[in-house]
């Protein structure tokens, strides 16, 4: 386990050797904000990230539609997940930590009975909800009372080809097709021109294969293929695999950035994509830049 939520990745055999990074979590990320635009700058000018393409096209069932325009995705190519560990350059982080609960230990908030006076939850709304020992302290019922956001289920699948059998193009919305909701061309996002596509399920075909995410990839790549307008079964990949998100997406969003109370002799913030608007990357970094204020403040 590495930082950086659904910013996922896998390492898969690259054409020649070795192997390549394939982005199976956010397909990219977009700019909005003054401050997570001089982020986004500070990423090209070290070549970590880099526009990608702002139009899409527009595809379902029956093969391709058109295209779309909207604002500029970015990508990396070292993948999305390399931008947090840039981020958390020069910090503890500790990976492959297991933890219960969060409760009450000596005055203070805790976790797994080792105090703190400040403990943060940068997760889904129901992973973080499942920590909290609710009866330790009113803070924490509290808390897991605001924590009550429903997400969806996303299955991502990944192939590579031989060849490229698709037309040119960065990615597509599928549009109208009950199991496919968007496909990325992975080599022409990530640069490399790696005949690789990467697909997301939609929530209501992901979640029945919670338990078996890798019964999706056959149908995902039949309907890839009649969605990119390849006549009949598209060819078969030299390797696919998956990636399961159980919790990828808010139904709905908080309208606050971040949440932060009281509880015990401390604080218990929580911050993510679900707060403060529009579920995105972006959206992500601005509520932990707004929880990181809102607890220096009250410190």
């Amino acid at each position: 386990r590495r930082p950086g939520g659904r910013l996922g990745e896998r390492r898969v055999p690259a054409a020649g050797g070795g192997e390549r990074v394939v982005d199976t979590g956010a397909a990219y990320f977009t700019v909005e904000g003054e401050g997570f635009a001089a982020l986004a700058d500070g990423w090209a000018a070290r070549s970590l990230a880099r526009p990608w393409t702002d139009t899409l096209h527009v595809t379902g069932p029956d093969g391709i539609r058109g295209t779309r325009s909207g604002p500029q995705r970015w990508a990396s190519p070292t993948g999305l997940r390399s931008l947090v560990d840039d981020l958390a350059e020069g910090l503890d982080v500790r990976c492959g930590v297991e933890v219960a609960t969060v409760g009450v230990e000596d005055g203070r908030p805790a976790v797994d009975g080792r105090p703190a006076d400040v403990v943060v939850l940068a997760m889904p709304d129901p992973q973080a909800a499942r920590l909290l020992d609710v009866g330790a302290a009113d803070g924490l019922a509290a808390a897991r009372r605001v924590l009550s956001l429903p997400w969806d289920p996303v299955v991502s699948v990944w192939a590579v080809y031989e060849e490229r059998w698709w037309p040119e193009l960065d990615a597509a919305f599928v549009n109208d097709d009950e199991v496919v909701t968007i496909v990325a061309d992975d080599g022409r996002r990530r640069g490399d021109g790696a005949p690789v596509l990467v697909a997301h399920a939609a929530p209501d075909a992901s979640r029945p294969h919670l338990g078996d995410p890798e019964a999706l990839v056959e149908p995902v790549l039949a309907h890839v293929g009649a969605a990119l307008g390849h006549d009949g079964p598209p060819p078969a990949p030299a390797l696919a695999g998956v990636q399961r998100w159980t919790f990828s997406a808010p139904v709905r969003s908080h309208e606050a950035p971040c949440f932060v109370g009281g509880v015990a002799g401390g604080l218990l913030g929580v911050c993510g994509d679900a707060w403060g608007g529009r579920s995105k990357v972006e959206r992500a970094w601005t509520s932990g830049r707004d929880l990181g204020r809102a607890l220096l403040e009250r410190l």
